[in-house]
């Protein structure tokens, strides 16, 4: 399946809301890898919170990285990763940002066809939408987190965590070059940490790319503080709507506007529902693509037979075990939901949500990535460390086909992403090595290539 599996960069790791988070330019040859830097990976006394690119000629024999810093010393935050753009005038765009820690969306635009030298950075500052006066550090509803750069008829829109911690966007004419505020797409009262967590997809990564519409997932909240069911909804035609096409209302409303909550958008999956025997807790978030066939899949984590709800422990190493599952968007606007695989305990003590996760194959939405300690070809025995395996279902999810990419591994593997651009290719990249926070991670990137 992979020709080549190399190291490409030495130090770095990366959350998974922001999108794209690697992209192939399938002209030139290349993949840009965006990641972060951790003080506890190499050379971390010089480049932790480093924003990096990594350039990988995916032809090279081994693959090898180059690394471009973006900002650095920037913060050492896996939510920092930055968001990539291939622009139409064979300019890259890079967009990052601090996790909460200002109010602030940065961005840097490289020379023509050269995504290891870059301009400028520039910035937006958010502080006007927030009421307009500068609040201290971690001031509850303020703060900026997590850029995805999608197109929509066009134009240009980053969707970030901002105002209120709600889903808001920036928008932009001229293919990244200047921004503006756009609008909140949604909102409602806060509880406990932020509000929604959003994965977001276009057609734009397709070989006959499509701007037409911008599909969503979304929780109410953190899992941690709410019974979180999963919802989706799409814009397209200056209109948010439900999966079925029926209309909640305009795009572009301002703070001050009345704006949808969550709960007017279609229910994908809900909190407390049974699947193979199993209740399906507290859901959040993991990956939606827009297939070839114009299919819209996505997939998420629940936790699985939690009796403790809301009482689970901030920190536990008591085991909360969850599993993957997976929507297929269904004609006339439902979802068919099924599960894919047990993905063993939480990743971290302090995080009761967090999994290895899993990504879909941009080409092959039957296809996806999985990162987990429990095997999937039967029996659930423990793989001893999280191990990626690649899946494939002929029968719309019923059943798996499952292929090793990694195996009898000394340190794990985690958040692969299935990188998008090349149709005639499959680019696989993954972090691996030892993960304590998303501060603090010894990590190295890893880029796996090979034909279809």
């Amino acid at each position: 399946m992979f020709e080549r599996i190399d190291v490409v960069n030495a130090n770095g790791g990366w959350c998974w809301f922001q999108d794209e988070r690697s992209l192939v330019d399938p002209v030139a040859g290349i993949a840009v890898i965006g990641s972060v830097a951790s003080p506890m990976g190499a050379d971390g006394d010089t480049r932790a919170g480093d924003v990096e690119v990594t350039v990988v000629d995916l032809d090279s024999r081994p693959l090898a990285g180059q690394q471009s810093v973006l900002h650095a010393g920037f913060e050492f935050d896996d939510h920092d990763d930055p968001a990539l753009w291939r622009r139409a005038d064979g300019r890259w765009l890079a967009v990052y940002s601090r996790h909460k820690s200002d109010e602030y969306t940065f961005w840097r635009i490289s020379e023509p066809g050269d995504p290891s030298r870059w301009g400028p950075e520039q910035s937006y500052l958010w502080t006007p939408q927030f009421g307009g006066e500068p609040a201290p550090k971690g001031t509850p509803g303020r703060g900026v987190t997590y850029q995805n750069v999608h197109q929509l008829d066009g134009r240009l829109y980053c969707f970030a965590r901002a105002v209120n911690d709600d889903p808001c966007y920036l928008v932009s004419e001229d293919d990244g070059s200047t921004w503006s505020f756009g609008g909140r797409l949604l909102t409602r009262e806060k509880i406990g940490y932020v509000n929604g967590y959003a994965r977001y997809a276009s057609g734009a990564h397709l070989a006959e790319p499509d701007d037409a519409r911008i599909d969503v997932i979304i929780t109410e909240h953190h899992p941690r503080d709410f019974p979180t069911s999963i919802w989706h909804g799409y814009l397209a035609d200056g209109a948010l709507h439900r999966s079925d096409g029926s209309v909640i209302g305009p795009v572009g409303r301002d703070i001050d506007d009345e704006t949808p909550r969550a709960e007017d958008l279609t229910q994908v999956f809900a909190n407390g529902a049974v699947v193979d025997g199993q209740r399906m807790t507290h859901c959040w978030t993991t990956d939606i693509r827009r297939g070839v066939d114009g299919r819209v899949v996505a997939l998420f984590t629940a936790r699985t037979d939690d009796d403790l709800g809301l009482d689970v422990p901030r920190s536990t190493t008591d085991p909360l075990p969850h599993a993957l599952l997976r929507g297929v968007l269904a004609p006339g606007g439902s979802w068919e939901v099924r599960k894919v695989a047990d993905v063993g305990p939480q990743l971290l003590a302090h995080e009761t949500d967090y999994t290895g996760l899993a990504s879909i194959d941009p080409d092959d939405v039957d296809s996806l990535y999985l990162s987990t300690p429990v095997d999937p070809r039967g029996g659930g025995s423990d793989l001893g460390v999280h191990e990626i395996l690649h899946g494939r279902t002929d029968d719309g999810g019923a059943g798996w086909t499952w292929t090793p990419i990694t195996s009898g591994s000394t340190v794990s593997s985690y958040r692969p992403i299935a990188v998008p651009g090349d149709p005639s290719r499959r680019v696989l990249t993954w972090f691996r090595g030892e993960m304590e926070s998303s501060q603090r991670y010894a990590c190295e990137v890893v880029l796996a290539v090979g034909k279809r």
